[in-house]
């Protein structure tokens, strides 16, 4: 049964080639102080950069630098550009780049004005915020979290080997987000990937859960058939912009809360590679890869029904002559062949994690009740030890 619930998403999206253009109008907006920020400084060698200065100067904005945001943001680069906003009274905050920008720029704006230290306050205890929220846009550069119309912002704290997201509600979402497809076109192969799996396991752990056939498991099947489709092609032909037109709307909604209405989710493959993350550094959607195949054959016999329907309805496996356990196996098969074909990480010492890290990691590992099985820590251990 399809349980009650409300839907608001405020975030206004502007989408194609022409998008950027659309952030003269949003400019009049906010007031003249623009935190630019963005990562390592690939928007300045392929031009993005300055395509995105000339229109803040010519709309008369004081741009305030806010370079160097690392894939996996810290919470000392958090306080840092606290303190950049703080000191220039930033009046938005212009996140230039994929998730890691946008989620970090979602966490200065609830902390610039925040009178507790924003990482204990949101981040152990999640609390909400109870001061004024700084404004975020985003102009995406690489799809694949889906930051760029929901409310979360991950942050990782490496002296307390603890990377955790916060999804804050819709006061803090972007209030507009400008995608253009070209954008991500100069990525390299593996981080594009890398936003790949990314999308397609948003969809999953809202997917595999529940067992009623509503209209939000029907949506998520369309798009995963998407992104599989769009990804093959992709892989081969980067420049396709169809394709990855295609991967970056998709990537929108696997992530912009409209999936999970109705129903219960299941986080802890985010859960078990965002621990993994702390301790290696990886990159996100390859921790996710790692461990999905380990947890996914492990929880498959509590929820047995949806993963034979996972096989038949995005997989076409054949059913012929197999009993649902063989159709459910087959179908994560088709899965794992998908990701061969991608390229990402199938296990965890691929991405630097060794066996002594295990115990650490799921110390680290917050365990979730939204799935067919609530895991004890002896569980995390071994599906870790799977998928190493």
């Amino acid at each position: 049964m399809l349980g009650n619930f409300t839907y608001h998403n405020p975030t206004k999206l502007y989408f194609g080639e022409n998008s950027l253009e659309y952030l003269n109008d949003e400019l009049k907006n906010y007031g003249k102080n623009v935190q630019l920020i963005y990562g390592g400084g690939s928007i300045k060698k392929n031009g993005i950069y300055d395509s995105i200065v000339e229109i803040l100067k010519a709309n008369g904005k004081n741009i305030i630098e806010d370079a160097g945001v690392m894939p996996n943001p810290t919470v000392e680069k958090l306080r840092e550009g606290v303190k950049t906003a703080r000191e220039n009274k930033v009046d938005l905050l212009l996140a230039v780049g994929g998730g890691s920008c946008c989620d970090y720029a979602k966490a200065v704006s609830v902390s610039v004005n925040c009178d507790d230290d924003p990482w204990e306050k949101y981040y152990i205890r999640f609390e909400e915020p109870d001061c004024e929220i700084i404004p975020v846009g985003c102009i995406l550069t690489m799809a694949g979290t889906g930051s760029e119309m929901n409310g979360g912002a991950v942050i990782t704290n490496h002296e307390q080997k603890l990377k955790i997201g916060h999804v804050f509600g819709d006061e803090v979402m972007p209030k507009f987000s400008i995608l253009n497809p070209k954008f991500t076109m100069s990525l390299p192969k593996r981080q594009m990937v890398a936003g790949i799996y990314d999308i397609f396991n948003h969809i999953c752990e809202q997917y595999f859960s529940g067992d009623d056939d509503n209209t939000s498991d029907y949506l998520a099947e369309a798009l995963m058939k998407s992104v599989i489709k769009s990804s093959l092609i992709a892989i081969e032909n980067p420049d396709d912009y169809e394709a990855r037109s295609n991967i970056m709307w998709t990537a929108t909604w696997a992530l912009n809360t409209l999936i999970s209405r109705g129903k219960d989710t299941d986080w802890m493959v985010h859960m078990l590679g965002q621990a993994a993350g702390a301790y290696t550094d990886a990159t996100h959607g390859m921790t996710l890869a790692a461990v999905s195949l380990p947890y996914y054959r492990y929880i498959m016999p509590y929820g047995l029904h949806k993963f034979v329907r996972f096989a038949k309805e995005v997989w076409n496996v054949d059913t012929n002559g197999k009993t649902d356990e063989e159709i459910a196996l087959a179908g994560l098969e088709a899965m794992k062949g998908w990701m061969q074909k991608l390229g990402v990480a199938l296990s965890l010492s691929e991405l630097g994690a060794t066996s002594d890290m295990l115990e650490g990691i799921a110390d680290a590992t917050i365990i979730l009740d939204g799935g067919y099985k609530v895991l004890t820590r002896e569980e995390v251990v071994k599906i870790l030890k799977e998928s190493l």
